[in-house]
C-alpha cells in the first residue's frame, strides 16, 4: 500500500476536479471505451474498498470490474458489512481503512460529511458513488457518453426531464464546465435542483460562455437538443413527502413526441429505468437510445477516474515512464 500523503487525492464532488483533471478523466474514459488500454494494469498492486449501503447495479459493477481490468484487488461491503452498524464512528472506520486500503468507491445516499469521514483524515482516497447531494461519477459516465455520440463537448445542448436530483446536479455542475454548452432543466415545482448547486452550476456556465437554467413546466422547450436526458422518478435513498407526487410528475414523462422539435436528439437515461413512469417504452427501446451504451460506459469512466486517484491527469494513450 501506498503511504499517506497530504496531497490524497478525492472525488466527492465535480466542483472538486480542476479543468485539466475533469477534461482528462473524460479523455480516457473515451480513451478505455475505444478498446485501448486493455492490456494497462495502472492499479498493479493497489487494494480497492467497494462499498454500497444502497442498492446499486452499474456503478457497483463499473468500479469492481473496472478495478479488477486495471489490475487491482477488490474488497467489498454491503450496507450490513461494517462496524458502524453496531456504533462505531465512521470517523473511526476511515481510520482503520486508510491503513489497509489505498482507495475506497462509496455509495452513502447521505451527507458528504459522511464521506469526508471514511477518508480517515484525508489519508484515504475516496470516491463519491453517490451521496444525496451528488452524483459526481455519473456526471463523468454523462460527459464520456456525449464525447463518444458526438466527438465533442462544447457547444452540446442538453434537455433534462425530471427529477432535479443529485444526477440533475452532477450533470450541471459538470456540463457547465464546457464552453459553450446549454443546459435546460425541466423539473416538477417542488422538486428542482438544489438552489446552491444550481448558482454554482448557472454562474460557471456564465464564465464559460455556456448557459444551464431551469424550470417547472414544460412549455417552450428548446428546439434542436443534441442529447435529451431522464432520470428515474423515484431517486436511491429518498422518499417524498406528498402522496400525490406522481400527479406533479406526470406532464415530465419523456415521450416521443418531445423529439418532433428535436428530430435527431440522442436519449440518454442513467437508469434503471421504469418503462411508463418517466419514459416510454418507445423511447427508451427506440433508434435514438444510447442509455445503454451510457451504461458501459460507466465501466470505463470507473476505470479513468481511478487512475486518475492513483496517477494524476493523463489524456489519450499512456505515456511511458508513468509515475508509481
Amino acid at each position: 500500500m501506498a503511504p499517506p500523503s497530504p496531497h490524497t487525492r478525492q472525488l466527492l464532488s465535480i466542483d472538486g476536479l480542476s479543468d485539466e483533471d475533469l477534461h482528462s478523466i473524460v479523455a480516457r474514459g473515451a480513451h478505455f471505451a475505444s478498446g485501448a488500454g486493455a492490456d494497462e494494469r495502472p492499479l498493479a498492486g493497489w487494494v480497492a474498498g467497494i462499498y454500497f449501503k444502497k442498492t446499486s447495479t452499474r456503478t457497483r459493477t463499473a468500479f469492481s470490474a473496472g478495478a479488477l481490468r486495471l489490475g487491482a484487488q477488490t474488497v467489498t461491503y454491503g450496507p450490513g458489512d461494517l462496524q458502524v452498524n453496531t456504533g462505531e464512528t465512521v470517523e473511526d472506520t476511515g481510520q482503520v481503512m486508510a491503513r489497509m486500503l489505498d482507495v475506497l468507491v462509496a455509495r452513502t445516499a447521505g451527507p458528504d460529511e459522511e464521506l469526508r469521514g471514511l477518508s480517515g483524515g484525508g489519508r484515504l482516497p475516496v470516491v463519491n458513488a453517490m451521496s444525496a447531494a451528488e452524483h459526481p461519477t455519473q456526471g463523468l459516465t454523462d460527459l464520456t457518453t456525449l464525447q463518444l455520440r458526438f466527438g465533442r463537448i462544447e457547444g452540446l445542448s442538453v434537455l433534462y426531464v425530471g427529477e432535479g436530483n443529485n444526477t440533475a446536479s452532477a450533470l450541471a455542475l459538470a456540463l457547465s464546465r464546457y464552453p459553450g454548452t446549454r443546459l435546460e432543466l425541466r423539473t416538477p415545482p417542488g422538486y428542482g435542483v438544489d438552489p446552491a448547486i444550481l448558482a454554482r452550476a448557472t454562474a460557471q456556465a456564465a464564465r464559460n460562455g455556456s448557459y444551464v437554467g431551469e424550470a417547472h413546466h414544460m412549455e417552450g422547450l428548446p428546439e434542436d437538443a443534441d442529447a435529451i436526458y431522464t432520470t428515474r422518478w423515484q431517486t436511491t435513498g429518498t422518499s417524498k413527502p406528498d402522496p400525490d407526487w406522481r400527479q406533479v410528475f406526470a406532464p415530465f414523462q419523456v415521450t416521443a413526441g418531445l423529439w418532433r422539435a428535436n428530430p435527431k436528439a440522442a436519449f440518454l437515461h442513467d437508469l434503471p429505468a421504469h418503462r411508463g413512469e418517466e419514459v416510454t417504452a418507445e423511447v427508451l427501446d427506440g433508434p435514438a437510445s444510447i442509455a445503454f451504451d451510457q451504461a458501459e460506459n460507466k465501466m470505463h469512466s470507473a476505470m479513468a477516474v481511478l487512475e486518475w486517484i492513483r496517477h494524476g491527469a493523463l489524456t489519450g494513450p499512456t505515456p511511458e515512464g508513468r509515475p508509481a
